[in-house]
């Protein structure tokens, strides 16, 4: 097995994503906020799975030791650094969920339910009470479950592979033509969320889908198992996805009837 065994187990799935009727619903802005109230929290949980890679990978602890992966370790890095450090359309240092929380800001998306979550985890709540909040969206919830389940319990081949083929890359190009005919109308207020977007666009496709590929083949090496567990963690990390996206289609719909 090798990515391109992956990839082609995951196509279907991709496929179903990339053309779920979701964006059939996401017409106004009404909708595109309650998208956004529910995808905030994959990008949130997103960099748990990254900054987990990091602990296992990379050293963060002290006494330094150093890497036993080099090569990892560095692409891991690479990845943190732009996640977690980017730059803003001020030019100001910012993470990626950063980003997102003021687009959600600037077009009128309530941040209440990501904020709750933040605020209960800095109390000292557990993370699996946090995460049902009677203020966090029961999709957003049981996708989160499905993420720190998979950060828990899966192997670094299983974790690796989450992070490479379940995440952001999975909004279309009509996403971002939508948004961008939204935007005409917005007066300017969807401009940082079109840059975060954009900034996806770029990175996964220039530099971070790439490497992430590679540090899944690093990964599972020469290990048949390892490579049945990558391919698994792919196909129920794009399962939970579309539970997600059903999940936001349905609140979009029950907009829409109103």
């Amino acid at each position: 097995m090798n990515i391109d065994s992956i990839r082609s187990a995951i196509e279907p799935h991709r496929q179903g994503l990339l053309n779920h009727p979701l964006y059939e619903v996401v017409q106004g802005e009404d909708a595109l906020r309650i998208f956004m109230e529910h995808h905030v929290f994959a990008v949130w949980d997103f960099m748990s799975l990254l900054k987990k890679l990091q602990m296992q990978i990379c050293c963060v602890t002290v006494p330094w030791k150093p890497p036993v992966d080099r090569a990892s370790a560095r692409m891991i890095n690479e990845i943190v650094l732009a996640e977690e450090t980017d730059h803003a359309l001020d030019g100001s240092v910012a993470s990626h969920f950063d980003l997102y929380l003021h687009a959600m800001r600037q077009f009128g998306a309530s941040t209440v339910g990501i904020e709750s979550l933040l605020e209960s985890l800095a109390s000292g709540v557990e993370l699996s009470e946090a995460i049902k909040g009677p203020l966090v969206p029961a999709p957003a919830a049981q996708f989160m479950q499905h993420t720190f389940r998979e950060i828990s319990e899966g192997k670094l081949c299983r974790i690796a592979s989450a992070f490479t083929f379940g995440r952001e890359d999975l909004l279309p190009g009509v996403f971002s033509c939508l948004v961008d005919r939204l935007a005409q109308q917005a007066g300017g207020r969807l401009e940082p969320f079109q840059y975060y977007l954009n900034r996806h666009v770029e990175l996964d496709g220039d530099s971070h889908g790439p490497m992430a590929e590679q540090l899944v083949s690093q990964l599972c090496g020469d290990s048949l198992e390892n490579w049945r567990e990558a391919g698994d963690a792919a196909v129920v990390s794009l399962v939970a996805r579309r539970k997600l996206w059903d999940g936001i289609y349905e609140a979009c719909q029950t907009l829409v009837s109103r």
